[in-house]
């Protein structure tokens, strides 16, 4: 059967960066820390003290307060960066078939400050079990899809895809392929995270996986810095709607991008750690371009998983040669995460949307806070250290790795 083409016609975004759309690119061009030192709890006794908050984020601007007490931050955040999706796609909502559009959602964790403070609360009492009658349906990870499709009535294939990090890629995927296959017309897709949290910095330093940074927070976050000590923690969410291209067309849509492809992989190697070679990132890279029907020198810009962990970032780069070979040289290649943090489930739809941005601005945005070489790593390849590179970009790769192996991979590629 011949396969739908599929593109992304509206997107929203909730970062540390800028808490939409616009504010987010300005933030992603100007080189902007999203990294500071934590309001939502006492830090006195850990030992990182920093993360990539939204700020001047509040609930109340958005929902009512009863819907406040029945939404974790993380479904808030789905709900907010898909409503701005929405909008900026221009459905009209009252004259589409919503048993053909779905919510396909990447969330890692979920509801994890829920879970902590139900928990918290029950240890701290009589052993009574009084627990909010809200407590499992705010902390289930599908609940934000949920949600997004209870609000305007899609009545598609509603799901969470869980994948650690790489969450919100293996959501994109899976909506690429269901309106490819020709099952949906338009399905909202993208991830949210809210994990910083007592249990969620906690339980991260537990592994030395953050950063401790604690002099300068703004600059821990350095992807490819020999200095690189572990990633910052970030929050948020991204959110982008998929479209099968005669539909978008046939009602006039703004197009951003198609988006030509995606690859999976698993490392098959440790539960946290990648394998030094990057054998798994190899594979997952090509998968993506067979998948895409591109060739290695199609590729002009590569948003990075780029953690800023000492093993990940090299065994990515080498991977990136390998795969590439002479053409690596004349790619742009990026961490977002630079600026943003880690957005763990969330990460893959914010990069993508980066990936998108850099297209349609000609503009790829910088790896920020990079001061000393690391001399494992290949001088060669463009890493577009401190500033933004005027590039055109008629195609980018964005990069996405979770906990457990989890290798994901999407391409996009500008129209016209």
């Amino acid at each position: 059967m011949q396969l739908k083409r599929v593109v992304v016609t509206g997107m929203g975004a909730l970062t540390p960066i800028g808490n939409n759309l616009k504010a987010y690119w300005e933030g992603l061009r100007t080189g902007k820390s999203g990294s500071a030192p934590i309001t939502y709890f006492d830090t006195e006794k850990f030992k990182t003290k920093f993360a990539c908050e939204l700020k001047g984020f509040d609930p109340n601007d958005y929902f009512d307060r009863k819907e406040v007490r029945k939404l974790d931050r993380f479904a808030q955040y789905a709900l907010v960066s898909s409503d701005e999706a929405i909008a900026d796609s221009g459905i009209d909502l009252d004259n589409v078939d919503k048993f053909r559009v779905g919510v396909v959602w990447g969330a890692g964790i979920g509801g994890l400050e829920t879970f902590q403070n139900e928990v918290i609360g029950y240890a701290q009492g009589d052993g009574t079990p009084r627990f909010n009658p809200f407590f499992i349906p705010k902390m289930i990870a599908d609940i934000a899809p949920g949600n997004i499709s209870i609000k305007h009535g899609f009545m598609g294939p509603n799901y969470t895809t869980v994948s650690a990090c790489a969450s919100s890629a293996n959501a994109m995927i899976d909506a690429l392929n269901y309106i490819r296959l020709g099952h949906c017309d338009v399905i909202v897709t993208g991830g949210s995270e809210a994990a910083v949290t007592m249990a969620g910095m906690g339980g991260f330093n537990a592994m030395h996986a953050l950063s401790t940074r604690n002099e300068s927070p703004e600059t821990a976050s350095r992807p490819f810095d020999a200095t690189r000590d572990g990633f910052v923690l970030g929050e948020g969410a991204g959110a982008l709607i998929l479209e099968e291209y005669e539909h978008a067309m046939a009602r006039g849509a703004k197009i951003y991008a198609e988006v030509l492809g995606g690859g999976l992989s698993s490392d098959a190697y440790h539960m946290t750690a990648p394998h030094p070679e990057g054998i798994g990132v190899v594979k997952v890279m090509e998968n993506c371009l067979e998948n895409a029907g591109l060739k290695p020198e199609d590729v002009d810009a590569i948003n990075t998983h780029g953690t800023s962990t000492p093993l990940g970032d090299v065994a990515e780069l080498k991977a990136i040669s390998k795969v590439f070979g002479d053409h690596a040289p004349k790619i742009n290649i990026n961490s977002t995460k630079s600026m943003t943090g880690h957005l763990l489930g969330a990460a893959g739809a914010i990069e993508a949307i980066a990936s998108i941005l850099a297209m349609e601005h000609s503009l790829v945005p910088p790896t920020i806070n990079h001061s000393v070489v690391d001399e494992e790593i290949d001088p060669s390849l463009n890493l577009t250290l401190n500033k933004a590179q005027p590039r055109e970009v008629k195609v980018a790769m964005s990069n996405t790795f979770g906990f457990g192996g989890h290798n994901a991979c999407v391409l996009f590629k500008k129209i016209g």
